[in-house]
């Protein structure tokens, strides 16, 4: 039985990050604000969810910087107001600069048994152009302090494609990583997102985005080192030692399993509907405050809408997509021999999967099933 997701956004970071563009120093006054609302959207959903949630994750911008006391204040709220499954996954999305020893045994002790730790990179001058306010080094030290403190089970995040980024310095990023030999590993390229000081450099001529035949080399490169050491590329950006470390939560976005948002920007999917909150902290806690539901939009999903995400989201991974889902015709027929051919998927026991090739353009390949 698939069980739901519990997701929470934390919207607060210690500085503006220069890659996202979202988040920003939030006032004491603002956090405590936003943990008096959030208590209320908890009480919203009691009894929507029939199944008890068996995955928790606690990210988007940096849950870490929080206290002891309030990690511990949103954790106890979660676990009084809804069920878990026995043995939940409980990830924490944590910066490096904010991992020590005392706050490890804090977050260990109120049940998180992940630590998905946002190193980006090893190299201090990349770490830079990232606008990250952790070294190598702290990264390195947080790592084996988790390490040290028994949390069996950590993902580190790189990001990979920075301007003037060589192959070598992208290798020996990963034989940094695999030092510590992390369960997870989530390898994300280096997008320009709209609104970020990136795209102002961008437009400024101060940056060049890697051309297409680049971003295939080291999208390659990076999955060729990884699986020669061990790990399951199981998702686009995704690696794990192993199929036990996969990430469940994660898998539920990519397996059309409902889960539940809280926070700022969250969303949910019940299975059917799809909704998000209001991306604004204080629009958030001001819909909240007056006792109104902070959802900002609601979509219900048509049955073709559901068969199309099914395929998007199937090619995404290994594991593919069932044809069952697709109405076959001699179009879609086509389709399959096409890419095929091409190599860009295969088709095993009813079940069309991407090829690393695939991978590559995994956006595009539902258009030759729906255009």
């Amino acid at each position: 039985m698939n069980h739901p997701g519990l997701y929470i956004h934390v919207p607060f970071c210690r500085s503006k990050c220069p890659y996202c563009g979202f988040f920003s120093i939030a006032s004491t006054s603002l956090v405590e604000r936003w943990l008096d609302a959030f208590k209320k959207e908890i009480g919203l959903y009691k009894g929507i969810f029939k199944e008890p949630f068996d995955s928790l994750y606690l990210g988007g911008g940096t849950p870490s910087i929080l206290s002891p006391d309030q990690l511990k204040e949103i954790m106890d709220c979660l676990f009084a107001g809804y069920e878990f499954e026995d043995n939940p996954e409980i990830t924490i999305e944590a910066n490096p600069g904010d991992m020590n020893r005392k706050k490890i045994i804090g977050i260990k002790s109120m049940g998180f048994n992940r630590v998905n730790l946002g190193v980006q990179s090893f190299n201090d001058d990349e770490l830079t152009f990232l606008g990250r306010r952790h070294s190598a080094r702290e990264a390195a030290e947080a790592i084996s302090l988790l390490r040290d403190s028994g949390i069996g089970n950590i993902g580190i995040d790189l990001i990979y494609g920075l301007p003037g980024q060589s192959l070598d310095a992208l290798e020996e990023n990963l034989e940094k990583a695999l030092v510590f030999h992390p369960e997870h590993l989530s390898c994300y390229q280096l997008n320009i997102e709209k609104d970020t000081p990136f795209e102002n450099m961008r437009k400024k001529g101060l940056i060049e985005p890697l051309r297409e035949e680049m971003e295939e080399t080291f999208f390659m490169a990076t999955t060729e080192f990884l699986e020669d050491h061990g790990y399951v590329h199981y998702e686009i950006s995704n690696f794990a030692r192993g199929e036990s470390y996969y990430s469940r939560h994660n898998r539920k976005y990519w397996d059309h399993t409902p889960y539940l948002g809280l926070g700022p920007s969250a969303h949910s999917f019940n299975g059917a509907s799809r909704w998000w909150n209001k991306r604004s902290v204080r629009g958030y806690c001001e819909e909240l405050e007056k006792g109104e539901s902070p959802v900002e939009e609601h979509e219900d999903l048509t049955d073709e809408q559901i068969m199309m995400e099914k395929v998007s989201l199937g090619l995404r991974t290994r594991w593919g997509f069932d044809l069952n889902v697709l109405c076959l015709d001699s179009k879609i027929n086509n389709a399959i021999i096409m890419l095929e051919g091409s190599g860009y998927i295969y088709v095993k026991d009813r079940k069309v999967i991407p090829t690393k090739k695939g991978f590559m353009i995994a956006d595009h390949l539902p258009l030759y099933f729906f255009s």
